[in-house]
């Protein structure tokens, strides 16, 4: 497991954990998930309903290629040289004069950091079976893994922890998401539950976010690294869909002090029982050889301070005697 990071302060740092998660960054959304608990949930596929239509018509191999290399903004000279191949044969690979070998298609897709996904368009687009499995996480093959974010989201109450798809879709929450996202209209609460969408629409948490300015500019920051990396265009359409939704107008002349964006990044939550102050880690595994596995991401949140930490503690309590 390797990376962490942050979210009402959000803070960088590196650490290594057995089942080889990885920990990142964050975009802390939050949302009432309309699946039950991980006792339940992680029966759930993490395959997005919305996934595009597939191709009527294979794309060659060479223009899937080309587009990742242009993708990644390198000329071919760059990637011949990270793949240890001539320029010549990676223009007659590009251009179909050359058919690939199955541990070409690899390389070339290892030097380009191509999702595991998107390695299997192009192993197909090549003549080759796909590589990389995609299965529900209640497949037998994935239990480890399963029993692992099940481990996590359930250890980390009374503190709010959840696991998102690709798309920042709810695939499983511990208890204590749902206390902390009521109030939100129940048509962002219908499945699959985006915690992106969830927490900057005006019907949502946005109105709650104390610095709703600066965490919009955190998330679509966020956003754009990630359209970048997988040039996923269902990303893309996202982030162009939280960008138009209006900013409470409350909020619009609010600004805190004291925070050092790209290091620091306070998300601070108004609830009834006062201001809930936030950092947050996200964290994925880090060497999968599965779509699913790779694509999956879990969220937890951690009280920045005395007040949030006691909150959560009595919030806890009150659900446990209801």
């Amino acid at each position: 497991m390797g990376s962490a990071r942050r979210a009402a302060g959000s803070v960088r740092m590196e650490v290594i954990i057995p089942v080889h998660l990885h920990r990142v960054d964050n975009l802390a959304g939050n949302g009432k998930p309309s699946t039950p608990p991980y006792h339940v949930a992680m029966t759930a596929s993490t395959q997005s309903p919305s996934r595009p239509a597939p191709r009527s018509a294979p794309q060659p191999f060479g223009d899937h290629l080309r587009h990742w290399r242009q993708h990644r903004r390198l000329s071919q000279l760059d990637l011949a040289h990270e793949a240890d191949i001539s320029t010549r044969h990676l223009s007659f690979v590009e251009t179909g004069r050359s058919v690939p070998s199955r541990e070409m298609v690899l390389r070339l897709s290892e030097r380009l950091d191509i999702p595991l996904r998107e390695r299997n368009a192009l192993l197909v687009a090549a003549g080759y079976a796909p590589m990389y499995r995609e299965r529900p996480l209640d497949d037998p093959a994935l239990a480890s893994a399963r029993q692992a974010v099940e481990l996590l989201l359930k250890s980390h109450e009374p503190y709010p922890a959840l696991a998102l798809d690709r798309h920042w879709n709810i695939v499983a929450t511990n208890r204590m998401v749902p206390h902390l996202m009521a109030g939100a209209d129940a048509s962002l609460l219908q499945g699959p539950v985006n915690v992106l969408r969830l927490s900057l629409h005006p019907k949502g948490l946005a109105p709650r976010i104390a610095n709703i300015l600066q965490w919009r500019a955190h998330i679509f920051e966020r956003l754009r690294q990630q359209v970048a990396a997988t040039a996923d265009p269902l990303l893309a359409a996202l982030l162009e869909e939280l960008k138009a939704y209006p900013v409470p107008e409350e909020a619009m002349g609010e600004h805190l002090e004291g925070e050092h964006p790209g290091v620091v990044m306070p998300f601070l939550f108004r609830t009834p029982a006062g201001m809930l102050s936030f950092i947050s880690t996200t964290t994925i595994f880090g060497t999968p050889v599965d779509v699913t596995l790779q694509e999956l991401a879990m969220e937890t949140f951690f009280p920045a301070d005395d007040f949030t930490r006691q909150a959560l503690q009595a919030l806890a309590a009150q659900a446990a005697q209801a």
